[in-house]
């Protein structure tokens, strides 16, 4: 049978399709060219004033103590729903399961507008605690599906066999539920976390004065068209995601 290359082919074509931007905006960020439009010389000088830009290394530093505390709250709340959603059964059910999966549908713009009116209501001055209840009420529902998703293939006799040789709900929750469900809430929280660092359209509606985040710094230099930088900055992130999956993996192959 003559083997096809059509296969071959489109993934070809959707792998050049992946990462031709990308290494257009890793080639440029070397460029000196300012706009990127032409190759002039190979610099290191929008890495260098990369370096310097305070304003962005603050940026990142409340970027991410923003998504760690949001990241890890939305798990503890995320697990819960998830175990109350799955284990028991009311006349609320389908109403309580349609308020977790809302944040799921809704538009950010909109999300973003009704929590700039609800803490504008309530006289909250806007700010990093704005930011992180924003964040926590978005992320909670991933979490809660990819942690429901984890329960589905539990097997709820470990739990009452625990119970029946004298462990309290406590410790059998600890020792047993908790320990086979934490694959799937690191996997929710690092699912939190990552949405939590890309946001923009809600963080810009309920940011304050103080707490610029990375992703509006990145839409600031853009107004500015300080373009070089922002490649110079992405490309420090893409290296950086190929290092921590690098190192997961081979965490991974030493596991098995």
């Amino acid at each position: 049978m003559k083997r096809s290359w059509l296969p071959s082919l489109v993934t070809l074509a959707v792998l050049v399709f992946f990462f031709a931007p990308l290494v257009m905006l890793v080639v440029n960020s070397f460029n000196a060219s300012r706009f990127g439009g032409e190759w002039e010389a190979f610099t290191w000088q929008w890495y260098e004033r990369l370096w310097a830009a305070d304003e962005v290394w603050d940026a990142l530093f409340i970027t991410l103590k923003i998504a760690a505390v949001s990241s890890v709250t939305a798990m503890v709340l995320g697990t819960l729903a998830a175990y109350a959603l799955h284990r028991f059964r009311s006349w609320l059910q389908s109403f309580h399961s349609m308020l977790v999966t809302l944040p799921l549908v809704m538009p950010d713009i909109l999300m973003g507008m009704s929590l700039l009116a609800f803490f504008v209501a309530l006289g909250v001055e806007l700010g990093m605690t704005t930011i992180w209840i924003a964040h926590v009420t978005f992320c909670v529902s991933f979490v809660t599906m990819v942690v429901l998703g984890r329960l589905q293939d539990f097997d709820f006799i470990l739990l009452d066999a625990a119970r029946d040789l004298g462990a309290s709900p406590w410790v059998a929750a600890r020792k047993v539920l908790v320990p086979l469900l934490l694959p799937g809430i690191l996997a929710g929280g690092l699912l939190a976390f990552t949405l939590s660092i890309d946001d923009y359209v809600i963080t810009f509606f309920v940011s304050g004065p103080g707490t610029t985040t990375l992703p509006l710094r990145v839409a600031s230099m853009m107004k500015g068209r300080n373009l070089p930088m922002i490649n110079a900055l992405s490309t420090l992130m893409i290296a950086s995601t190929f290092i921590l999956a690098a190192i997961a993996f081979r965490l991974q192959r030493r596991r098995a």
